[in-house]
């Protein structure tokens, strides 16, 4: 027997025997399954997560600044009434870690190394499917860390196959060092860092490892936002399902179990957490505040608004300032996007709101929202009103426009769900490539170019291109999309299968929220979006601070956590 076949039969021995135990311990599929209508809602404040300086001074002065922070095998209390519930969690020790994990604040322009370390136990305590690309190991559980929406060298990018286990006693292929180079040479704005290990992102994250990343500039200080630990506050929000002994619960058969035994489309919870807390509250006064708010759900979408109708502010779309304010009454967060609004309070002729949701789930054309996960945490309105010193100005911060005219390239990016026999999901590629296949996208350092995202599944798919940052331009839907699949299921070319005749008139605009420079981008279901990728940075540099054509190069992909999973990511290498 081959070494390779030998490690693969040991692995597969090791997990069957981990499968056999988690089973034993906390019973299969719906057994034990907590009734999330059994926690009472709005019982836990909303709590403020602990910060952590990614910079030091000297003589007054903002340096460069280095954090050791460790992944930990710990429990978290989820809701008052429920047991602690075991996680795998960031912080600088076991007993601060928390989930989320530390919000990290940086300087614009001054870099941050952080040590990430791994204290994992050996064994996951959520399935791991290794009938999907994963990583292998029997030595511990692997992870690594993504800061998303940062601009950041290859080797601290955080490449899924740079995974390491605990004291590295087993390391991915594109394993170089566990000190992170962020150089926070990009502007201000809203990022967040989480596993990306090749096939177990979905259960690392669902497991607790994610965090959120700010970056300042002490320009921002002119606009006058709400400010201060009080009034500028991260909400981040996710679902879970628990079984009633606290455990988070993770079905463990899969839709094809015997393709996949494990592995699900999409992973959705009943219960709505917000900073780590069930349906919480927050006394709030009757005032505006900064709410930065990222959805780190695995597959939920939100489609957020007030019980009574106050008014969001938006300044922000995932990292990138606005150019001016936009109101919304309801905004729609796909998972891995970021909403940074102004909510004034005073606005409100009521003593307390709820923030609620109604996105289908999948997206969009699945069940609706119940009364369970339809409500979000509700806001406790002081009666008095106060002096507030804080507005929201006509005008943020200018960046440079989209240039359709610059552009070097134009590609296309297919998106394909496959299928058995029985009609589910067995797996997702982009361009009908798997993540193993050779690179196909090679960007030019300093270049635009235009992606013509072609949708052919039912779902809505967030984009994520990892190092460029994207602007939405349009979306068209498509006519006979089941034809078109057809050809391109076969073919998987563009021209051969006619998208000129299939492309409609019918255009879906880019909300105004979403019209600034993003990190994200929603595929809608039948349509083909136009995105313009800026491989180069906001400034007016046209070179990154660093070499992006290192290896182990980049990643785009799905960032529905259980699609990025199953094969629905791509690598592309840089060129100069």
């Amino acid at each position: 027997m081959g070494k390779s076949n030998l490690l693969s039969s040991i692995l597969s021995l090791a997990l069957l025997v981990q499968y056999i135990e988690f089973v034993h311990v906390h019973g299969d599929n719906g057994i034990n399954l907590l009734q999330p209508k059994k926690l009472e809602m709005f019982v836990d404040e909303l709590p403020d997560m602990p910060k952590l300086q990614g910079y030091r001074f000297e003589d007054g002065v903002p340096v460069a600044g280095n954090l050791t922070i460790g992944m930990y095998d710990t429990t978290w209390k989820f809701h008052r009434d429920l047991p602690a519930t075991r996680v795998f969690a960031y912080g600088i020790t076991k007993e601060m870690a928390t989930v989320p994990g530390p919000t990290i604040e940086a300087i614009e322009g001054i870099p941050t190394y952080i040590t990430w370390t791994n204290h994992l136990p050996s064994r996951h305590f959520l399935p791991w499917d290794t009938t999907i690309t994963t990583a292998q190991s029997i030595s511990g559980v692997p992870a690594v860390v993504h800061l998303h929406g940062g601009v950041q060298p290859p080797s601290s990018d955080g490449n899924s196959m740079a995974w390491f286990t605990a004291g590295f006693a087993d390391t991915g292929p594109q394993f170089s060092s566990p000190v992170y180079f962020y150089p926070n040479f990009q502007p201000p704005g809203n990022l967040w860092y989480h596993d990306h290990a090749m096939g177990l992102t979905r259960v690392n994250i669902l497991a607790g490892l994610f965090g959120t990343y700010r970056i300042t500039s002490p320009q921002e200080t002119s606009l006058g936002l709400p400010s201060g630990p009080l009034f500028d506050r991260q909400l981040v929000l996710f679902d879970r399902d628990f079984r009633t002994n606290g455990l988070v619960y993770m079905n463990n058969t899969g839709c094809n179990p015997s393709i996949h035994p494990q592995w699900q489309p999409e992973y959705f919870g009943t219960a709505i957490i917000v900073n780590g807390k069930a349906w919480p509250y927050l006394p709030v006064r009757r005032r505006r505040y900064r709410f930065r708010i990222l959805n780190a759900s695995n597959a939920r979408f939100f489609s957020l608004y007030f019980s009574d109708g106050t008014k969001f502010i938006h300044v922000a779309s995932d990292s990138v300032y606005l150019s001016k304010p936009v109101r919304t009454r309801k905004f729609l967060l796909a998972p891995s996007e970021r909403a940074d609004v102004i909510v004034d309070f005073s606005e409100s002729d009521s003593d307390s709101v709820i923030l609620l949701n109604d996105a289908p789930y999948p997206y969009p054309s699945g069940d609706p929202t119940d009364d369970l996960n339809g409500k979000v945490m509700k806001f406790l309105i002081r009666r008095s009103r106060e002096e507030d010193l804080s507005h929201v100005p006509s005008t943020l911060f200018k960046y440079p426009k989209p240039q359709l005219n610059e552009v070097a390239v134009k590609r296309h990016i297919v998106m394909y769900e496959y299928e058995s026999k029985t009609g589910d999901p067995t797996h997702l590629y982009l361009n009908a490539k798997s993540f193993t296949d050779p690179v196909t996208e090679m960007p030019k350092e300093g270049t635009d170019e235009i992606w013509e995202v072609i949708n052919l599944t039912d779902d809505n798919h967030p984009l994520h291109v990892h190092l460029g940052v994207v602007s939405a331009l349009e979306s068209q839907q498509l006519g006979d999309v089941d034809k078109f699949k057809e050809c391109m299921m076969k073919k998987n070319d563009v021209k051969s299968c006619n998208l000129a005749e299939h492309v409609t008139r019918t255009k879906r605009k880019v909300v105004r929220h979403e019209r600034g420079w993003k990190n994200v981008v929603k595929m809608w279901p039948g349509t083909v979006t136009r995105i313009l990728v800026r491989f180069r940075p906001l400034s007016a540099d046209e070179k990154f601070p660093f070499d992006p054509t290192a290896e182990p190069g980049y990643v785009y992909h799905c960032h529905i956590l259980d699609h990025e999973d199953n094969e629905m990511m791509r690598p592309f290498k840089m060129v100069h």
